[in-house]
C-alpha cells in the first residue's frame, strides 16, 4: 500500500474544500427570511448587497438578472443549437423557502448540455409576476430550472406564463401545494417527479450571461429564456403565493441594467429538422 505524503493529503483536502465552497456559494440561499421584496424595505432588493458581504454582487455586480429582452437589443442566431435536454424521473421534495416554492430533485434527474458542458438539474421554483420581460412586457409567472456543472457553474432555463389554460405540470403538484399551505416552514416529499413534463413548447430561446435573481446574486450564470409564453390559471398562481405565507404580493426582483451585454436569440434554420 502506497503511503501518500502528508503535504499532498492536506493540499488535496483544501482543494476539495474550495471546490465545495464555490459550489455552495454559487447556489441560491435555502432560507430566504433574511431578505424580502419590499421596494422601501431595509431588506428589499435595493439593499440586498448590504445584508451580507458575500451578497455584494446584488448591489455592485455588472451582469445581474433579470433583464428586459427587447427586439432592438437582440441578435438573431442559429448556431447556438437547440437545448440538449436529457431529463429523467426522480424523487423530489417540495420546499417553502420563505418567498417561493422550490421543487428539489433528491436523486439524479438528468441534465442539459450547453457548449459541451453538462449542467445537472437540481431544482425549479416560481416567481410571480415574471422577473424577465420581453419588449417591456411582464408576464404573470416565471419558472426557473436551476442546473449546476461539476465545477460549480450555474445554468438556468426560464419559462414565462400568462393567464389562460392550466399548466399541466403545476396541476400535477396542486394537491401537494395545498397540503403544504398549512405548514409555515413546510417541506413535503412528493415522490417521483418527471421534469420532462415541464413543457417548453418552442425550440426558440434567448441566451445571455447574467446572475442568480436572489442572493447571493452570483454572476456568470448562463440563462436560456424560452421564447414561447405558456399559460397558467389565476388559481395556480394564487396557490403558489398563498403556500409560502409571504406578506408580499410579489417575489420578482426588479429589472437590472444590461450594461452592454450581448443577448442572443436562437431561431432554428429552415433546413433544420423538426
Amino acid at each position: 500500500m502506497v503511503k501518500l505524503p502528508t503535504q499532498f493529503l492536506v493540499c488535496s483536502f483544501f482543494i476539495l474544500l474550495a471546490l465545495h465552497s464555490f459550489s455552495v456559494r454559487s447556489q441560491e440561499v435555502e432560507d430566504e427570511s433574511e431578505f424580502d421584496y419590499g421596494a422601501n424595505s431595509t431588506k428589499g432588493p435595493a439593499r440586498w448587497g448590504e445584508i451580507h458581504a458575500e451578497w455584494g454582487a446584488c448591489s455592485n455586480g455588472t451582469m445581474q438578472s433579470p433583464i428586459d429582452m427587447s427586439n432592438e437589443r437582440v441578435n438573431i442566431v442559429s448556431h447556438l443549437g437547440r437545448l440538449k435536454k436529457s431529463y429523467k424521473p426522480s424523487n423530489a421534495t417540495l420546499r417553502n423557502r420563505g418567498h417561493d416554492m422550490m421543487l428539489r430533485w433528491e436523486d439524479e434527474a438528468g441534465a442539459i448540455e450547453i457548449n459541451g458542458t453538462e449542467y445537472v438539474l437540481h431544482q425549479c421554483h416560481w416567481h410571480s409576476p415574471s422577473e424577465h420581460t420581453i419588449n417591456g412586457r411582464r408576464y404573470d409567472l416565471e419558472l426557473h430550472m436551476v442546473h449546476e456543472s461539476a465545477d460549480g457553474k450555474v445554468a438556468v432555463i426560464g419559462i414565462m406564463y400568462k393567464i389562460g389554460r392550466p399548466d399541466s405540470f403545476l396541476s400535477s403538484l396542486m394537491d401537494h401545494l395545498e397540503a403544504i399551505t398549512d405548514i409555515t416552514d413546510g417541506e413535503r416529499a412528493v415522490g417521483v417527479i418527471d421534469p420532462r413534463h415541464i413543457k417548453f413548447g418552442s425550440r426558440k430561446y434567448y441566451r445571455y450571461i447574467g446572475s442568480l435573481t436572489v442572493p447571493p446574486c452570483t454572476e456568470n450564470v448562463v440563462w436560456s429564456i424560452v421564447r414561447k409564453v405558456r399559460t397558467v390559471t389565476r388559481e395556480q398562481v394564487r396557490l403558489l403565493r398563498v403556500a409560502v405565507h409571504d406578506d408580499s404580493d410579489t417575489n420578482a426582483r426588479p429589472l437590472q441594467s444590461i450594461n452592454n451585454r450581448s443577448i442572443q436569440f436562437y431561431r432554428p434554420d429552415d433546413k433544420e429538422e423538426n
